[in-house]
């Protein structure tokens, strides 16, 4: 006795209704248009110190030391890959006392070719003087920044070079809060020596304490000037002596660059490898709403595979009889 016609019983099978099903998705994949959405994007001005002690290897990378300079490189294309398209980010370098701008905000997805290898591009050799007044150089990218109408990443170890003077961190005159943004801490707690470099760029050992100015004599001497070796009002207000210290060697300035955030209005965050700047940009940065589109073709097709797949798996295992195949036999 028949129980019906074999088509019949074929359109009935989940195995056809799931074909079926996934020929339809891969229809509807030419039919159905992206869906609009707009989504919180970034403008930022990225600046990054490229001074000497930038290049101290207090970093690691696939279990090599890595200078602070190619720590900050690496996150920042991370940082880059991931904003949402419609983001736009600017480039900068600091180096002596002010920031120079390589360009202006360009789009992340449309120009992350020239942002990806201007960014890898960055090197200490680019620098045009040996200081480093951070603290200036900072106060100048603020204003960079509020000209471009963008938020701020300042990237940088916060080591003064010379050494900030016994009257302290510089005014900043500017209104806190105007821009908003971030300043990035990059290096270790420890102190490291700081590689030395000849006229050809080539390493030749590290810093030592007579090398670098360990003391900062421009301006009125510090309290204790009196009590210095050699110390004469007019003709050594500093002392006699040559200033000890330890210049030469270079950590991570923390509480510099937090008082420097205080004063600007500015957030704080660690360098703490390649992933580490997505949440403090997102904290610090202004939400810029960015038009958008969500592309439904790629989540169709794979519906669509996952259904041929579903089939063609049910089909093998009753082609092979598994432990629940029903066999019937006819008397």
């Amino acid at each position: 006795m028949r129980h019906g016609l074999p088509w019949r019983r074929n359109l009935a099978g989940r195995r056809f209704q799931a074909l079926a099903l996934a020929l339809a998705l891969v229809l509807a994949t030419f039919a159905v248009p992206p869906l609009p959405l707009t989504r919180d994007g970034v403008r930022l001005l990225a600046v990054v110190d490229i001074t000497g002690s930038m290049n101290v290897r207090d970093y690691a990378a696939a279990g090599r030391p890595e200078s602070r300079l190619e720590a900050a490189k690496a996150a920042l294309l991370r940082l880059v890959s991931g904003l949402p398209c419609g983001s736009q980010v600017a480039l900068g370098l600091f180096t002596e006392r002010r920031p120079f701008l390589l360009f202006e905000p360009v789009e992340v997805c449309a120009d992350f070719a020239p942002l990806d290898g201007a960014i890898s591009a960055l090197d200490w050799r680019m620098a045009w003087e040996a200081d480093s007044r951070v603290a200036a150089g900072l106060y100048r990218s603020v204003a960079m920044a509020g000209d471009l109408d963008a938020d701020l990443l300042f990237v940088t170890d916060g080591q003064e070079a010379p050494p900030l003077p016994p009257s302290g961190t510089p005014p900043f005159d500017g209104r806190v809060g105007a821009v908003r943004g971030l300043i990035v801490g990059a290096g270790g707690y420890a102190l490291s020596p700081i590689p030395k470099f000849n006229d050809r760029g080539r390493e030749t050992g590290f810093f030592s304490e007579t090398d670098v100015q360990q003391e900062n004599r421009f301006g009125p001497p510090p309290a204790d000037a009196e009590a210095r070796e050699g110390y004469n009002p007019r003709n050594a207000p500093f002392g006699s002596a040559a200033a000890r210290g330890t210049e030469h060697l270079s950590s991570v300035r923390e509480a510099h660059l937090r008082d420097l955030a205080a004063r600007t209005g500015l957030a704080y965050a660690h360098l703490d490898g390649a992933d580490s700047l997505a949440a403090p940009v997102a904290a610090a940065a202004t939400p810029r709403p960015v038009p958008g589109r969500l592309d439904l073709r790629p989540i169709l097709g794979a519906g669509a595979l996952l259904l041929v797949l579903a089939a063609y798996a049910a089909g093998g295992l009753r082609s092979r009889g598994g432990p629940f195949t029903l066999v019937s036999r006819k008397a």
